[in-house]
């Protein structure tokens, strides 16, 4: 049941929970969770395990449930937050935003409305691609808002701009039935990869389960890695053509794959394929690896002591870290509504 000496957050499409975290640093009490991937709540629970969780399709879950198990009512929440999943609204899935994909996933938008509808919340927060602010989806949700009485504009945000060590492009919606809210502005310094990584341990002696999983690379890929040179050298830019692999001197349409982050800049976007050089530029600035599953979450700005499930492997883990929300960016995006609610209640 809901304490009321705290502002109380509802965390939807939770995931592993890197929303929930950042919505925490903020100072919300975060009082329930709605996720659906059993590898996500299991992570969500072990690092939250105070917050009531949903673990089930969104679709079946009744707002009156959550009023009732939360004890909250309508219009008691100050913050609703959530990422519907963003997979069909993603650059890759619409050809570089040519054209819309008919994904049933897209259709989610709406049951973050309906959440809405029922809660009745102060304020919201949503953030998804940016290719979501051009569909017609988005446009029919901006108009609801607007007339269930919520002031606010979809932005393009780039996580980099808010204190997290990587290049985040997001489109974040934020909603106040007390009135016109922008995100919060950017901060003045950037974080770098070497601020968020420098310090750790070599792989193999840090006794963190995350950053000691061993690579096994064949003989050809290790000697090509080897001789990508030193902080923020490529494949593309460094390497000759007898030292490509076959795959890339035949078809180079993914430029910073094989290439090595920089250490006094943020990082590329880290994906679900963070520790895969392959995959993007994803090699660590001096050692000859890719990057640990632990320094693909201090990138995207999770705490060092955050837990996340290796039941089913490195690349599963991989996935979780890189569908996240990064943590700091949203402590920086729910402090600005926190005051925002604060200076209006005071007002009235």
């Amino acid at each position: 049941m809901v304490t009321m000496n705290q502002p109380v957050a509802i965390d939807l499409f939770s995931g592993c929970g890197g929303l929930t975290t950042g919505l925490k640093w903020a100072g919300f009490n975060v009082v329930g969770a709605v996720e659906n991937d059993p590898l996500s709540v299991e992570t969500y629970r072990e690092n939250h395990k105070e917050v009531q969780v949903w673990p089930e399709d969104i679709r079946k879950v009744s707002v009156d449930e959550v009023l009732s198990k939360t004890g909250l009512r309508p219009g008691e929440l100050d913050l609703l937050a959530g990422c519907p999943p963003c997979q069909g609204f993603s650059s890759m899935r619409t050809l570089n935003g040519s054209k819309q994909v008919d994904d049933p996933r897209n259709d989610l938008v709406f049951d973050f409305l309906r959440f809405v509808i029922g809660l009745r919340p102060k304020t919201i927060l949503m953030e998804n691609v940016p290719s979501l602010i051009k569909d017609s989806r988005m446009l029919a949700f901006q108009g609801e808002m607007q007339t269930l009485g919520y002031f606010g504009d979809p932005q393009i945000l780039n996580a980099a701009d808010y204190g997290v060590p990587q290049r985040r492009r997001r489109m974040v919606f934020v909603g106040s039935k007390f009135g016109l809210v922008s995100p919060a502005a950017p901060v003045t310094l950037r974080r770098t990869v070497r601020e968020a990584i420098g310090l750790l341990k070599p792989v193999g002696e840090s006794g963190d389960p995350l950053h000691d999983i061993p690579e096994a690379r064949s003989e050809k890929v290790m000697s090509i890695i080897q001789k990508i040179p030193k902080d923020g050298g490529s494949r593309r830019g460094n390497l000759g053509e007898k030292d490509q692999l076959p795959c890339h001197r035949d078809f180079d349409g993914f430029k910073d794959v094989y290439a090595r982050m920089k250490w006094d800049d943020v990082s590329p976007t880290i994906t679900s394929g963070c520790i895969n050089p392959s995959k993007g530029r994803f090699l660590h600035p001096e050692a000859d690896r890719a990057i640990s599953l632990r320094e693909a979450a201090l990138l995207q700005s999770f705490p060092p002591d955050y837990r996340f499930s290796l039941r089913r492997g490195k690349y599963s883990a991989a996935l979780l870290i890189g569908n996240a929300l990064p943590p700091e960016f949203v402590r920086i995006q729910a402090a600005s509504l926190l005051s925002h609610i604060c200076e209006m209640e005071d007002t009235q």
